[in-house]
């Protein structure tokens, strides 16, 4: 006697399809935080630079999140500034909005800076950049 469809459809989705969304997730997961722990070791091993350096370029970017059920959207801004070093070489670093707001370009001075992480950036404070013109 049929009482219906077949059930066991159902089965081999909780047996096969999500035992292995659930191992792909946490693979995914476990891949982003080993390359961050990765990154932050080879800043560490790296020596703490302070070089001649000028800022060539500013750039911001907003990014959203959308608003969960019962909250409100956030909007958040991440401020970049470009510097070249005496080589000709470029190098880009997240700032805060304080020194992002501050920064202009061709401003000159001391750039410190551990691989991809950066320490700061003391103006030259008798550099015109109207010299650069």
């Amino acid at each position: 006697m049929n009482l219906g469809p077949d059930p066991s459809w159902m089965f081999d989705f909780a047996g096969t399809v999500l035992p292995i969304f659930v191992a792909v997730m946490a693979g995914i997961i476990a891949l982003s935080a080993g390359r961050g722990l990765l990154g932050w070791f080879r800043n560490n091993r790296l020596p703490v630079l302070t070089v001649p350096a000028r800022i060539v370029a500013r750039r911001s970017e907003i990014r959203q999140k959308p608003p969960d059920e019962g909250s409100v959207a956030r909007t958040t801004m991440i401020y970049y500034l470009t510097f070249e070093l005496e080589d000709g070489e470029r190098v880009e670093f997240k700032v805060n909005g304080s020194e992002y707001g501050v920064s202009v370009e061709r401003d000159r001075g001391r750039l410190t800076f551990q691989g991809t992480r950066y320490h700061g950036f003391k103006r030259e404070p008798h550099y015109s950049f109207m010299e650069d013109r």
